[in-house]
């Protein structure tokens, strides 16, 4: 489930300090090693008082952020982004703790996340680390299809 963030509202949840001139960005790489491990679709992350001169949107794996000027604030981009979504937005999660953000998020329909709970998704997502990797093998029709193109010494079968 594609998820949008209010990202200002979650950097202290998540133990990031709001004053930092890098704080955006530690949240954006947060967010994507999440999205990376858990698998869990799109995030879009909405910040208000964006720099002058710098983009309006970055991207990294599955996280697009944008970066709202004024006089807009994130709060407003995010409702748009639900207006926009039209009847899709109920497919979509919404992390915020601004109680306007949330009723407006619950009035399309889409699912609402305060962003204490989110951040501990996060935490607890990022500590386990990825699942282990499945490990395949082979069936013995495969197997036998790779011994007769390759053959048991290494040396290529023909079938002529």
């Amino acid at each position: 489930m594609p998820y949008l963030i209010d990202g200002h509202n979650l950097i202290p949840k998540l133990g990031l300090d709001l004053s930092s001139l890098d704080d955006e960005m530690a949240l954006i790489e947060r967010l994507n090693e999440f999205s990376r491990i858990s698998h869990r679709g799109r995030l879009e992350i909405y910040f208000d008082n964006a720099q002058p001169g710098n983009s309006e949107k970055k991207t990294a794996g599955q996280v697009c952020a944008y970066f709202v000027r004024r006089p807009k604030i994130a709060d407003e981009a995010i409702r748009q982004r639900l207006q926009q979504l039209k009847n899709d937005a109920k497919n979509w999660s919404v992390v915020s703790s601004d109680r306007r953000v949330q009723a407006e998020a619950r009035g399309v329909g889409a699912r609402v996340i305060s962003s204490e709970e989110f951040a501990q998704t996060v935490r607890e997502t990022l500590r386990a680390g990825p699942p282990p990797t499945e490990k395949k093998s082979m069936s013995a029709s495969e197997l036998e299809e790779w011994l007769s193109l390759f053959g048991e010494g290494g040396e290529r079968r023909s079938k002529l």
